[in-house]
């Protein structure tokens, strides 16, 4: 619930960079990395505002393709305005490390399992595909894909990994995430453990929705 800090872009673009990926500016006013086997890309598209979710405007778009001459992404993961750069950054490093980043092995399971190792609940309704923090502030369900989420697979009744904060039960989101269909689930647990992590971070403002909610550390 530590928010982004206003630096969303830097944080995962710095790390892109260390890592090798190429970047360049596009025709849409978006920045593309593209890693050095050109089967990964990040695109930062918060400029060109493409859509929502949640009512929050998308920042990132991550992808796959399974050959480098392919037009065709094979999934697509995206996080709006707010996501914790911790967490955006462990789900492109693991993205990075992964000899073929098209192909999952890992059930949905191993999200669920990433998720309780840190404390937090199953839904009593949908323990299967479903998570909440302690607080019931935070989830990660397995969800029906939003509209212009693109997957490789073509069904149209298809289900992905989705995961929000909700400081306050109605209030606005503080962010969102969703991964299409067929983003593998190892990926998505790095980014649930990442997420679900008690490990302090390093902010300089939080969300306002969130006071009262968060443990704060003073450095000075």
């Amino acid at each position: 619930m530590a928010g982004d800090d206003g630096c969303l872009a830097e944080q995962a673009g710095t790390l892109l960079t260390s890592a090798g990926w190429k970047n360049w500016p596009t025709a849409r006013d978006t920045l593309l990395y593209v890693s050095p086997d050109e089967l990964r890309g990040a695109e930062w598209i918060l400029a060109s505002y493409p859509f929502e979710l949640g009512g929050l405007p998308v920042a990132w778009q991550v992808s796959a393709r399974a050959h480098s001459t392919s037009a065709m992404t094979e999934w697509n993961a995206y996080f709006t305005t707010g996501t914790p750069p911790e967490a955006l950054a462990d789900f492109l490093l693991a993205l990075d490390a992964r000899a073929e980043p098209d192909v999952g092995f890992d059930g949905p399971e191993s999200v669920l399992t990433a998720l309780t190792a840190q404390g937090w609940i199953r839904d009593i309704d949908r323990p299967a595909t479903t998570a909440t923090d302690p607080a019931f502030t935070s989830s990660v369900s397995l969800e029906p894909l939003p509209d212009l989420v693109h997957d490789a697979d073509p069904r149209t009744d298809l289900v992905g990994w989705q995961a929000w904060v909700e400081p306050v039960l109605g209030d606005p989101y503080l962010w969102c995430a969703t991964f299409s269909a067929s983003v593998p689930h190892d990926l998505v647990a790095a980014f649930a453990s990442s997420l679900a992590s008690q490990a302090p971070v390093l902010r300089r403002t939080l969300p306002e929705s969130t006071e009262g909610q968060l443990t704060v550390i003073s450095l000075s």
